[in-house]
């Protein structure tokens, strides 16, 4: 596997890739949770310029969201992908285990107070309420879970059915159930 360790992204986040569109890559060491900032770090500086505050915010969150999932819920290591093009940006985190991301509850079923306590959990909750489309590919060995922001210059889309059919994959997924198809 072509990886490259979170001190070298600097160096990363300038590749041009087709059509001008400017990528990230970098691999992340199995719970090295001390890599969630410095990715959150580079995905600002690979944004700047690019969007807005408000969205290079959302970008980082979930971006941060989906790393400490693959580095916490898996115990083994995961690959970084970032894309900024003309459509907007797309991350995709690989990581390296069988098992389906498992969303908790929906935020709007009624919690209890363990819920309310619980410190960790909602991740891909963010993920599903503030992604223009987000999903999970099944590869041969382990799964990708990725987002999109479409427009990077303005907030989310005023249509509530955006994205809808990549959150309904990221919940097939964690039911065992196919996934988008591509299994590369």
């Amino acid at each position: 596997m072509n990886r490259q360790p979170v001190s070298e992204l600097r160096s990363a986040r300038s590749r041009a890739g087709r059509g001008g569109d400017v990528r990230l890559r970098c691999g992340l060491d199995a719970s090295d949770l001390r890599s969630v900032p410095e990715v959150r770090r580079v995905l600002r500086e690979l944004l700047d310029g690019r969007a807005e505050r408000d969205r290079c915010a959302v970008a980082e969150l979930l971006t941060s969201e989906l790393v400490a999932n693959a580095l916490v819920h898996t115990d083994r290591e995961a690959v970084v992908t970032a894309v900024v093009s003309g459509r907007g940006l797309r991350v995709e985190v690989r990581d390296f285990a069988e098992r389906g991301p498992v969303p908790r509850s929906s935020p709007v079923r009624e919690e209890t107070e363990t819920d309310r306590e619980r410190t960790h959990g909602r991740g891909l909750l963010l993920v599903r309420a503030l992604a223009d489309a987000w999903g999970v590919r099944a590869h041969e060995v382990g799964k990708s879970v990725w987002f999109e922001l479409t427009d990077l210059a303005a907030g989310p889309t005023d249509d509530p059915t955006a994205g809808a059919a990549d959150g309904a994959a990221g919940e097939a997924a964690a039911r065992g159930l196919p996934l988008d198809g591509d299994a590369a």
